[in-house]
């Protein structure tokens, strides 16, 4: 008989795990999720993407926004459910609703760790400058993804991949990786090894003062920062008569003063080398290549952006 689950999360991130949970008969008992948030010109209240594909499949949907409360976790153990499946929620998980399921809380969690424990770890695995990163499985403890691992899967980052791309390959595998983690749980084969005390780094979520570029850099740690905050929150900066985010990049040929146009393709100087422009979005615009922005925007040679 399939496990009886609590499926919690919150994100597009999320959605593959989901589904695929849903396609192969698990019984979910109950959705949780994030209470919807106004958003748009109208400030509209719109559900999570969890809430919509939960209520798609007849599912029933909570939105607390507290675990910690007795009511809270009357609530989650009434469930009686064998495991919860925590993907990107959003909430923190007490210890007792950790300790509500017999089989546990696997989370998927989309880096190698110990590296980039954290709110966002695809974004700053690329600003770092990774060559590659993943997505395991883990049960978890009080700490911040610190819990013993189960399962891995490793991708391969490419030199111009921007954080979209990466989002949307580890979604996909995450699903399969947690459909077969659940597999080996059900047949008693999960093994959890805790995870290495070497090699643990923290991924915050990003900060609206460091989504600006700073052209004194040197070519690659710009490369790296616009990729990684693309195509959201965006790396901007403030160029023809208003703010753009910058959503590909490229290495450029020259260099100057950082922040200077080199030429008519709209390469920059950095503090050392130079990035070219591929890809802008001015703020309710859609994303455009850098030849259609300039048809609309010219920026001459010897421009200086901020």
């Amino acid at each position: 008989m399939p496990l009886r689950l609590v499926f919690m999360g919150t994100p597009e991130f999320a959605a593959p795990t989901f589904l695929e949970l849903v396609g192969r008969g698990y019984e979910i008992a109950a959705v949780y999720t994030r209470a919807p948030k106004p958003a748009g010109r109208g400030l509209a209240l719109q559900e999570t993407p969890i809430a919509r594909e939960a209520r798609r499949s007849g599912l029933l949907v909570l939105t607390p926004t507290t675990l910690r409360s007795e009511d809270a976790l009357a609530a989650f153990r009434a469930h009686q459910a064998d495991a919860a499946i925590v993907v990107a929620y959003g909430l923190i998980l007490p210890k007792a609703v950790l300790e509500a399921a017999p089989l546990g809380c696997l989370n998927l969690h989309a880096s190698l760790l110990p590296r980039w424990r954290g709110a966002a770890p695809i974004n700053r695995s690329i600003m770092a400058g990774d060559a590659e990163t993943g997505v395991m499985v883990m049960k978890m403890d009080e700490g911040l993804d610190t819990g013993p691992i189960a399962m891995a899967e490793r991708v391969a980052i490419g030199p111009d991949m921007t954080a979209g791309e990466l989002h949307d390959v580890l979604s996909r595998l995450g699903a399969d990786l947690m459909a077969r983690a659940l597999g080996a749980l059900e047949r008693g084969a999960l093994l959890f090894t805790p995870q290495p005390e070497f090699g643990a780094t923290y991924a915050p979520k990003i900060g609206k003062a460091e989504t600006r570029i700073d052209w004194s850099r040197s070519w690659k740690a710009v490369h790296d920062h616009c990729r990684g905050l693309s195509p959201v929150p965006g790396a901007w900066c403030e160029i023809g008569d208003g703010r753009a985010k910058v959503l590909r990049t490229t290495r450029g040929e020259g260099s100057g003063r950082p922040g200077t146009v080199l030429d008519a393709e709209l390469t920059i100087a950095c503090g050392d080398g130079a990035v070219r422009i591929l890809e802008l979005q001015r703020a309710g615009r859609s994303p455009m290549k850098t030849e259609e922005f300039l048809r609309g925007t010219p920026v001459p040679a010897g421009t200086t952006l901020s």
